[in-house]
């Protein structure tokens, strides 16, 4: 019997819900939990008002807290699926499942988080999707595990077999220091039937930890079209990596040989941490769900700008900015703390 090719899809398509692995007072976000939860909140009612959500608590007493926070904000609890696992921190977007397709029926991946090269503890996190596999979280998908380290936030796709990634994230030795570009194409085939990789190896945003995931920089939007970090200040670190950045996405062509059209993101102006570092602000950190594109803006003067692109590149969605401030201070964004859950996925 021939086996199903796979299939990657993209976010824009129909969705079953969206994961969140909420912050706790043991985890990281203890100094900034108050700034930090409403904009959870904010997230989780934008999506249970469109789709279903999938929440993983760090124990039961952080369960009933979550449960109430939503209530006293009005959110509709009818979609809500909320799991007790122990986490130590809350970045759904790189410990969370890639869901492929075979056919009509979804299937997911779950690829080792080593915490961005060991920078940081993961032990658990690594562990959640196998335990909300086992707790019935994913009753209509199965879950195959892959001896691979590897981020959602480091891909990103067309849903036509391209795939958009960064050289410096992928290739950094303190992932899978024996694996070559060919061999990430091969997976790639293998698992997600990607059959074009397009590879950036200029564009980084100061305080990303993340060894520069695509998820900052570049997104697609559809098909033949990719929104992209940029900045217009020659006297800022980030004005020549990302105009470098600029004429590779302008040397890539779509499958039938068209140059993209490429929709410039403005970076907020520098927002710093308490200590003076730059904190890695990016508009291309949003998330699309049924209907909507939950935008992170940072109360910048930018925000009005990335707000009308993103309005234009998704006429038929809902734009919703969310003041994503508090979370670059533990250096990511709203499209970071998500992981969305393709259609099927959920019970």
């Amino acid at each position: 019997m021939n086996k199903l090719i796979p299939r990657l899809p993209a976010e824009w398509e129909p969705q079953s819900g969206v994961m969140l692995t909420w912050p706790h007072p043991l985890g990281d976000w203890a100094p900034f939990l108050s700034e930090v939860e409403p904009v959870y909140v904010r997230i989780a009612c934008a999506i249970l008002e469109r789709e279903d959500l999938l929440v993983v608590a760090h124990d039961e007493g952080h369960r009933h807290h979550i449960k109430d926070l939503l209530l006293r904000n009005d959110a509709k609890l009818s979609g809500l699926h909320l799991y007790v696992l122990p986490s130590n921190d809350s970045w759904s977007r790189d410990h969370g499942p890639i869901t492929i397709y075979q056919g009509e029926q979804p299937r997911l991946l779950d690829f080792i988080f080593n915490g961005w090269g060991g920078k940081f503890d993961a032990s658990l996190d690594t562990q959640i999707n196998q335990g909300l596999s086992k707790l019935g979280a994913f009753q209509g998908a199965e879950m195959d595990s892959l001896a691979v380290i590897m981020e959602g936030g480091s891909i990103d796709t067309d849903g036509h077999g391209t795939l958009l990634t960064t050289r410096h994230c992928l290739m950094t030795p303190t992932r899978n220091p024996r694996m070559s570009q060919r061999d990430w194409e091969t997976m790639f085939a293998e698992h997600m039937g990607i059959t074009r990789v397009l590879w950036l190896s200029e564009g980084k945003l100061e305080g990303d930890d993340t060894d520069s995931h695509i998820d900052m920089l570049a997104r697609f939007c559809n098909p033949t079209t990719i929104a992209y970090s940029t900045c217009d200040d020659p006297q800022d670190p980030h004005y020549q990596p990302l105009q470098r950045m600029l004429q590779e996405l302008e040397a890539f062509h779509t499958p039938d040989g068209q140059p993209y059209e490429l929709i410039p993101l403005p970076i907020p102006t520098a927002i710093l941490s308490d200590e003076g570092k730059r904190l890695p602000g990016s508009y291309a950190n949003f998330l699309i769900i049924n209907g909507a594109v939950l935008l992170p803006i940072y109360g910048d003067e930018h925000d009005e700008i990335a707000v009308s692109r993103i309005t234009a590149c998704f006429p038929r969605h809902k734009v919703i900015p969310i003041n994503c401030r508090p979370l670059i201070h533990q250096y990511g964004s709203l499209h970071c703390i998500t992981m969305q859950l393709p259609k099927g996925t959920l019970s």
